[in-house]
């Protein structure tokens, strides 16, 4: 299989996106709230160090300045179409100059941000611009705990340790970034067979949301595989800007197909399907079948794909097009088919969301053909065979896939977010899933 498959590789894949997300900006304000408590760690953390380099670099006196507390008063995230993000952030230090007094600083800083892809392939946050102001607010031990109110003291004009200031904004986009990496982690789906998802460019940034377009790729056996060239380009629909959903991911029809068409090639729908028939109880039917085995013997059928399973998206509904072949024969000592049939079936596909995986779950429909394929026992009329092999085979197949695809197929997501309020909407062509973010709390 590695040899095959290593010669079907071509040497320059198709770069064509087949799923996605638009982030809205109803999500972004949402992750800016989960920000806050990050933010505000990461800026104790080093502000209040006693080794830390001053933050005020006015007066000989401040190198006896210590800082006491950092609260995240606000902290927002507004798009910049066509650019990136502005993250503007409001900070209210404590600051003790002398062992009995406290004054409360607002450091308020502009910081703008890119989206670039580095070579490993990953999406990063870049700051572009950073911009950080101090107001002297006033604070004493009796009014400590009223509402802080701009000083007049002509100490207000301190300088700001700049370099300072925004080496601490870039600290806060580590954590981000090590998230972002997790985008592109490969995902199992079965024990041989992985997904992943690339991203194809930075992400496109518009009033109506952060768009990202993200390639499907498929290892096998530790080898990626080459997937069926999608007939459609697909394209990433436009953001709709009244969505109340942080998030819609969007997936098209050749997604689905290429999901199917890598669990082929992982051999996960090969299939033995059991049936009440034996040699003798077929015999009654295929008089020539009694020549052949003189002792009874149970029937075994065995599925293949002659050709790839296919998805078709129409609106509401998604249908999965089957193109078997079922190899009927004895399983002792080995398998010996007598019989061999073409099968087309047509399942109905439901499609959920648990958490960060879609749930995919097959119910054949009415529409099953079935052909003689090949056959040691001579001619037998299509009712025949419809008679004696359509009831298992109807009723093994979905059973036999719905528990490959059981445990459900990661979607595209950053760590420690899971999906939630999901709606799905299918369309001709393509699936949209609408949904919220939720930040899982992680332990320590």
């Amino acid at each position: 299989l590695s040899i095959l498959l290593s010669l079907l590789v071509p040497a320059h894949p198709t770069r064509s996106p087949d799923c996605g997300g638009i982030l809205t900006p109803s999500g972004l304000s949402y992750l800016a709230e989960v920000s806050k408590a990050h933010a505000e760690a990461v800026l104790r953390q080093d502000l209040m160090a006693p080794t830390a380099p001053d933050l005020i670099l006015s007066s000989p006196k401040s190198s006896r300045n210590q800082i006491t507390s950092v609260k995240v008063a606000e902290l927002s995230l507004s798009l910049i179409p066509d650019a990136g993000l502005r993250l503007n952030i409001d900070v209210d230090l404590g600051i003790t100059p002398a062992p009995s007094t406290t004054k409360v600083m607002r450091l308020s800083i502009l910081a703008d941000f890119h989206v670039e892809m580095n070579p490993e392939g990953n999406l990063e946050l870049v700051t572009s611009a950073c911009k950080p102001t101090v107001e002297e607010m006033q604070s004493t031990e009796e009014t400590e705990r009223s509402t802080p109110r701009k000083s007049s003291s002509s100490d207000a004009d301190k300088e700001i340790n700049v370099d300072k200031i925004c080496l601490e904004v870039s600290k806060l986009l580590l954590s981000p970034n090590e998230r972002l990496m997790s985008l592109t982690a490969p995902f199992p789906v079965t024990p041989s067979c992985q997904v992943q998802y690339v991203p194809l460019a930075a992400p496109m940034f518009s009033e109506q949301g952060i768009t990202i377009s993200l390639q499907t790729t498929f290892q096998v056996a530790g080898m990626a595989i080459p997937l069926p060239i999608s007939p459609v380009p697909f394209s990433m629909p436009e953001p709709v800007s009244s969505s109340p959903s942080h998030l819609t991911l969007a997936f098209s029809e050749h997604f689905y197909t290429s999901l199917f068409f890598a669990l082929e090639i992982a051999g996960a729908f090969n299939m033995t399907i059991p049936s009440p028939l034996t040699t003798t109880t077929v015999a009654q039917k295929i008089t020539q079948m009694g020549s052949l085995f003189q002792e009874e013997q149970p029937v075994v059928l065995q599925a293949v794909f002659r050709s790839s399973p296919r998805v078709v998206l129409e609106e509401g509904k998604a249908a999965l097009k089957l193109f078997l072949t079922v190899h009927i024969g004895t399983g002792a000592p080995a398998f010996q088919s007598f019989l061999s049939v073409n099968v087309d079936m047509s399942a109905g596909l439901v499609l959920s969301v648990a958490s960060t995986k879609m749930m995919i779950s097959a119910a054949v429909t009415e529409d099953v053909e079935l052909s003689l394929a090949a056959s040691d026992v001579g001619p037998v009329p299509a009712d025949l065979l419809k008679e004696l092999f359509l009831p298992p085979i109807r009723e093994a197949v979905p059973a036999q896939m719905n528990g490959v695809l059981s445990e459900g197929v990661f979607l595209p997501h950053i760590s420690s977010f899971t999906y939630t309020d999901v709606n799905i909407v299918i369309h001709k062509d393509y699936v949209l899933v609408p949904c919220n973010l939720e930040l899982q709390a992680v332990a320590g």
